[in-house]
């Protein structure tokens, strides 16, 4: 299947140099899960095994405001990308941010702290897919599930709640048995999320 709903050529601007630097890039999250459905992309979030020090090396014009969360912003033709280091994440004592952080070169590390397995599908330089948790079955059986134990994930970070009941409405997918009974086992956990947050996930899932 041919696709035309993402700039691929700002992916590929962008991967050439990190490859010429030593690094990779890989898509990631909602950019390669609406690239995969054919729809058309409006966020571009990638990720390197390069950490936001190696990127000032070779992307000095880039936005480190959030170089401390492994998170570097840069404009590439008018459009705004998000390269993330790729990361293991522990400890959410305040429900919604892990107390540490360890940067790690391997897709399979950092593909588990990620929420949903249909979020969790790299494509390589040349879009090839890379699928550890599975995704893209999910995707063709329009499935919403957590990656891993779906009781641990809401406890690191009930907001995924809110985004899993968005995901399902937006792509009118369904959530799979056992993540669903998690959401209403743990739902009451969302009254320790800041209440902002709460509206800006709802504002999403009123968006068409």
């Amino acid at each position: 299947m041919t696709l035309f709903n993402m700039n691929k050529e700002i992916f590929f601007k962008l991967a050439k140099l990190f490859n010429d630097n030593g690094y990779r890039l890989f898509v990631i999250g909602g950019t390669s899960r609406d690239y995969l459905l054919n729809k058309e992309v409006y966020d571009y979030d990638f990720v390197s095994d390069a950490t936001p020090m190696d990127m000032k090396k070779f992307l000095p014009e880039a936005n480190y405001h959030f170089e401390k969360y492994g998170s570097v912003r840069i404009k590439v033709d008018g459009v705004h990308v998000d390269i993330t280091t790729l990361r293991i994440e522990e400890g959410y004592s305040d429900y919604r941010h892990p107390s540490k952080i360890t940067y790690v070169k391997e897709i399979e590390k950092d593909y588990v702290r990620r929420d949903f397995t249909i979020n969790a599908i790299y494509l390589d330089e040349k879009l090839n897919v890379i699928d550890p948790a599975n995704g893209v079955i999910d995707l063709k059986n329009k499935i919403i599930r957590f990656i891993g134990d779906p009781e641990k994930r809401i406890k690191e970070d009930p907001l995924r709640i809110l985004r899993a009941e968005r995901f399902a409405k937006k792509l009118n997918f369904v959530i799979e048995p056992k993540s669903l009974e998690a959401i209403e086992k743990y739902r009451d956990l969302l009254a320790k999320i800041n209440p902002e947050k709460i509206k800006e996930e709802i504002r999403k899932s009123e968006l068409k």
